[in-house]
């Protein structure tokens, strides 16, 4: 991970935005750690669609083996 004082981060904030690496950058004040930028990575929601006729209904168990069972018994 990257790692760069307050300061420097300051004065390159807007350019590290455009080129920001995938494990971020950890920003430092005398040494310490203030704070990490990460990129957002987009939710696994987003992916329903991509791939057509795949998930048809968000709804669907998709894990079950189609057997009833009863946690109780």
């Amino acid at each position: 991970m990257q790692e760069m004082n307050a300061s420097e981060f300051r004065q390159k904030c807007l350019a590290l935005m455009d080129d920001l690496p995938g494990e971020g950058i950890l920003i430092t004040r005398h040494g310490r750690p203030l704070a990490k930028l990460t990129p957002v990575h987009p939710s696994n929601a987003d992916l329903i669609g991509s791939v057509p006729d795949l998930v048809v209904n968000p709804q669907d168990d998709l894990l079950s083996a189609g057997i009833e069972w009863d946690a109780q018994s």
